[in-house]
């Protein structure tokens, strides 16, 4: 089973929360969801649309067509009806319009049921999700029950009143459609999911790691990311900070990781431009910081709410001069959770930045997760601080220079060459030791320096660390479909489900192939890339932008080349469809 609901109205009559809703129905029924809102810039009006994915199989991709509409006004039908077949169905209001063409018209008079039941037009929304239950073949009972947890703080009589909408619609659904369809039948055996966005995810990643810290300026399509974490913040011990530009942003975060304690920022492109100075900060003064860059369509302000994969050459290269960092592309809801966790273990073992890089598509889609996974995931996560010291008592007798005056305080020697490329770390404040932090180059104790010889060994010092990197923590992308296949995908990120799904449809049609999806994308490890992908095979590149930059990173850090690609930068994700349309390879 496998169908895709559709919400459509004007900004103001609460699609997202009607889209939400009905995801968190279909996922306690015990179907797998996968949701995405489309939404313009604008601060009031304009059209939003928001599409159910729902299926009895894992899902993290969206269909080319679409099974139910609920059209609140005649433009999401205008909109969206080269996507209708003769077998969809459309819920409508016959007093707003008249719907024309070939498809299956149920019509639900909202306007009469608010005047009815002497409501506010805005509770169309509710009267929506009922009579979409009802054609789908649900219960109203499943619906009643999330109106109960959303509306019991407001007190009975609202919940009564949401009840007796969700009824009407419900009815009138029922009557509207000649046989009911029975999709949404609740399944025996339900295990608990939650249902969240790629953003959640990051912020439940970032609590599992211990993160004290998290600083933001809000941007589309990261600023939810600043919400959530903030209504957590007591009960998980989190400082949040809603600064007042990026610059405050990303200082704030390295000065309270200076200080000792895990922390992260978020952003999107235009956001993160105003952060790289201060990223090359963190470079020289080898302070660990996790930057969470959501993007979105650029240059400029580009467009602020859809997406794009336009940022990853720039997170790669961003700040002046040269100094490490490590760049992770999770791909769906599950990988954000876990590599964001990740990316504070690695931003402390290794002092560096560590950026993870989502998109719209990901951040602000809803999947449902198994909340057996999520809770096995915490029980096994180890934090993981590298070369810290935090007690005077742990220094060895190597990382200290006498300062030779009265004050018999001692330099620490922060900044000592080692052979992992990594120098052990103080808390600053431990009694009877300092050491100098700056912009500046610098010797071991960290007192600034121009001379040559110490601003070679700091350099190959922080070098190393990539080689350490490449030893013990970097991972291989994941291979998936037939290794005996002569077609094989290259991808990152989020374009991760809409591959997999354009596998299985192109193995329908008797075409085998494989897959190599990247998480971790920068640096790469020339030696071991080299060893998969130097095989002789057909590969295409898949990226979500006009450059295949994935594509342009990949021959400059490896020497491997991929011709043919398949590139979108419309400001829609990756689709199945869109990657079988345009390969090149006969179908």
């Amino acid at each position: 089973m496998n169908f895709t609901w559709m919400i459509g109205g004007e900004a103001g009559f609460g699609i997202m929360t009607s889209g939400l809703e009905f995801s968190k129905i279909c996922s306690r029924l015990g179907y797998n969801i996968f949701d995405l809102i489309e939404y313009p810039s604008l601060i009031r009006g304009g059209h939003n649309a928001y599409e159910v994915n729902v299926a009895d199989f894992e899902v993290e991709h969206l269909k080319p067509t679409i099974d139910i509409l609920v059209c609140l006004n005649r433009e999401t039908l205008e909109r969206h009806s080269q996507r209708l077949t003769k077998d969809s169905i459309v819920i409508y209001d016959s007093d707003d319009f008249d719907p024309k063409g070939d498809f299956i018209k149920v019509n639900v008079p909202f306007r009469k049921i608010t005047n009815d039941l002497k409501g506010q037009l805005v509770m169309k929304n509710t009267i929506a999700i009922g009579s979409s239950l009802a054609v789908a073949g649900a219960k109203i009972e499943d619906f009643y029950r999330l109106i109960e947890e959303h509306f019991l703080k407001k007190g009975e009589a609202v919940v009564e009143l949401n009840k007796q909408f969700a009824k009407r619609g419900f009815d009138e659904g029922l009557k509207g459609i000649p046989v009911p369809r029975s999709w949404l039948i609740k399944k025996d055996k339900i295990k608990a999911k939650l249902v969240m966005t790629g953003n959640e995810a990051f912020a439940l990643g970032s609590a599992i790691a211990d993160c004290r810290l998290y600083c933001a300026y809000p941007m589309t399509p990261s600023s939810s990311v600043l919400t959530v974490l903030a209504a957590w913040q007591e009960k998980i011990g989190m400082v949040v900070r809603h600064s007042e530009d990026e610059i405050a942003v990303i200082n704030t975060a390295i000065g309270s990781s200076f200080a000792g304690v895990r922390s992260a920022v978020g952003t999107s492109g235009g956001g993160f431009a105003l952060m790289v100075e201060s990223l090359s900060l963190a470079g020289v003064t080898e302070i660990p910081v996790v930057v969470f860059l959501a993007q979105r369509p650029g240059p400029a302000t580009g467009m602020p709410t859809w997406t794009e994969q336009g940022d990853l050459l720039f997170a790669a290269h961003s700040g002046h001069g040269e100094f490490p960092k490590i760049v992770l592309a999770p791909g769906n809801v599950e990988e954000v959770i876990k590599m964001s966790a990740d990316a504070f273990n690695l931003a402390d073992i290794y002092q560096l930045p560590v950026i993870v890089m989502t998109d719209m598509f990901l951040s602000e889609s809803h999947k449902n997760i198994d909340k057996e996974l999520i809770e096995q995931f915490i029980s096994s996560y180890q934090v993981n601080r590298g070369k810290y010291i935090d007690d005077g008592s742990q220094i060895k007798k190597d990382l200290i220079k006498p300062s030779g005056n009265k004050s018999k305080l001692n330099h620490f020697l922060r900044y000592k060459l080692s052979e992992d490329g990594v120098s052990f770390r103080l808390k600053p404040g431990v009694s009877g030791f300092f050491y100098q932090a700056n912009s500046y180059e610098h010797i071991e104790d960290g007192h600034t320096t121009e001379e040559a010889q110490p601003r070679i060994d700091q350099v190959n010092k922080r070098n190393g660390k990539w080689q350490t990197y490449f030893e013990k923590d970097f991972k291989l992308p994941e291979f998936y479909g037939d290794e005996d296949s002569e077609i094989i995908f290259v991808s990152w990120g989020s374009n991760r489900g809409a591959i997999l799904e354009a596998q299985k449809q192109l193995a329908q049609k008797g075409k085998k192939t494989g897959f190599w999806h990247f998480t971790y994308v920068y640096p790469l490890d020339e030696e071991k890339i080299r060893k998969i992908l130097n095989v002789k095979k057909h590969y295409i590149l898949v990226e979500n932008n006009s450059w295949g930059q994935f594509g342009k990173l990949l021959l400059m850090e490896t020497g491997i080349k991929i011709s043919e690609k398949v590139l979108r930068y419309d400001g829609r994700a990756i689709t199945a469809e869109y990657i079988i349309n345009n390969l090149k390879l006969k179908i």
